[in-house]
């Protein structure tokens, strides 16, 4: 294992040999992956750390420190900054996947509720030109998680894959079993809850 140079912006970097002696650089870290992305759709936007944390409604500190690549934020902070920067969540988190892709149970990219019990795993990041992401979700018992509004025009996918759920959207509520789908805007507040534990869903997430 050899260290790359540095990269133009200084990020770490990493790479290794094949058998054959190829030098092939390896997938920068999620944390790395996060502060290149912020920093790079920040700087796209003309914006200031300052005016981006306002927007966010977050810490300037706190973004700083992600574009330094430490923290460990949870999805509603993720979320925030997705919304003030105006893209997909996924374009913050997703490395570039070849076309073949397959993410075993457990792994992929998860991102923790710091308000309830809840976790959403990126299945898959939305391809240039369109503006849709998959999640799979899981959910426990206990506080709900209270969904702030995404941009305008999005609107939510779910189905039900184990479990119960129970969706507040549009000033309605329903119960949903599995095998149960329902949509419903994503730019209003929205709140999922459970009763049972081990609840999983998967959830598209679009945007115009």
């Amino acid at each position: 294992m050899e260290p790359a140079p540095h990269t133009p912006d200084d990020e770490p970097a990493t790479a290794c040999r094949t058998a054959a002696g190829a030098e092939v650089s390896a997938e920068p870290s999620p944390v790395l992956q996060l502060a290149t992305a912020l920093r790079r759709e920040r700087e796209r936007l003309g914006l200031s750390l300052t005016e981006t944390a306002k927007r966010a409604g977050v810490g300037k500190s706190t973004l700083s420190q992600l574009e330094n690549g430490n923290g460990n934020p949870s999805i509603e902070t993720l979320w925030a900054l997705a919304t003030a920067l105006n893209v997909q969540l996924s374009q913050l988190i997703a490395p570039a996947r070849e076309p073949l892709s397959v993410i075993r149970m457990g792994e992929g990219t998860t991102l923790p509720s710091s308000a309830a019990e809840y976790s959403a795993t990126l299945l898959s990041a939305c391809p240039p030109g369109a503006r849709r992401d998959v999640y799979q979700i899981r959910m426990e018992p206990g506080s709900p998680r209270e969904a702030q509004p995404h941009p305008p025009g999005t609107v939510e996918h779910l189905i039900v894959c184990a479990g119960s759920l129970t969706l507040t959207a549009d000033g309605e509520t329903v119960e949903l079993h599995p095998g149960d789908y329902a949509r419903h805007a994503g730019d209003v507040p929205h709140v999922y809850s459970t009763a049972e534990a081990g609840t999983v869903m998967l959830t598209i997430v679009e945007s115009q």
